[in-house]
């Protein structure tokens, strides 16, 4: 069984689109069978994929109709994406309808997890029923926060969740919090890392994910930053990124 790892923070922009795909094409580079989720309705990782079709299958087709598959290449050959667009929106109201509708996503993806070795998901900008899906069918979550004030006021938001979903899902953690947009010029950044750091111990990656041109550019061109630039410093992190996080859970 492969793991699943929801990558989650209720604020935008702070890396979190950016980290799920570089992390899971990462992963992928290290001969990793990885399957990326967008479960965003931005649908900003299903365009960072270079899906094209215009009619392709999603995530909420999938999950309204356990048939449907809608599993897609990508250029990296052990990387799969579900794709979603702006429908899954409609899925926030419909879900509370459903019955048990905290497990739809799990049950979605259950017939799927022997085919992979890890299962990345984008979660969406906030803590809606969406996300909850995502952390109940999670194996553990990775929490991305740019180094700036209030960042740890996030943080305990998105850990006082995760001990509600822990009573329906017990066995869900906390694989990690990433430092993203780390800026050296920039003296707050350090105050930052050290109060992170401070308060949660081991849990923060020793990675951090800098300010970067290329990572920034990336998204524009329909790919990850190993196919974008592959010797960039960002392309670089996020190597890392994976190589400490399958360390972490060996």
């Amino acid at each position: 069984m492969g793991k699943t790892i929801s990558v989650i923070n209720q604020k935008g922009g702070v890396g979190k689109t950016t980290t799920a795909v570089n992390f899971a094409a990462s992963l992928s580079a290290l001969e990793k069978k990885v399957l990326l989720i967008d479960m965003d309705p931005q649908g900003n990782a299903t365009s960072m994929s270079s899906i094209k079709e215009e009619n392709f299958n999603t995530i909420y087709d999938m999950m309204a109709d356990p048939e449907v598959l809608a599993v897609y290449p990508t250029k990296l050959p052990s990387l799969k994406v579900i794709p979603c667009n702006s429908d899954l929106t409609g899925a926030e109201i419909e879900l509370l309808e459903v019955e048990n509708r905290e497990f739809v996503l799990k049950e979605t993806l259950d017939k799927l997890k022997d085919k992979f070795d890890f299962i990345i998901i984008d979660s969406p900008p906030t803590l809606n029923i969406l996300t909850v899906n995502n952390m109940i069918a999670s194996d553990g979550i990775i929490i991305p926060i740019q180094c700036e004030y209030f960042a740890l006021e996030g943080l305990s938001r998105i850990i006082e969740t995760m001990k509600g979903i822990q009573k329906l899902n017990p066995a869900v953690e906390i694989y990690g919090i990433l430092l993203t947009m780390f800026d050296k010029r920039v003296k707050l950044t350090f105050e930052v890392e050290d109060d992170v750091r401070e308060h949660f111990g081991d849990l923060v990656f020793k990675t951090v994910i800098p300010r970067n041109v290329k990572l920034s550019e990336s998204p524009s061109f329909g790919m990850p930053i190993l196919l974008y630039d592959v010797a960039s410093i960002g392309a670089k992190k996020y190597l890392e990124l994976a190589e400490e996080f399958l360390e972490r859970i060996k």
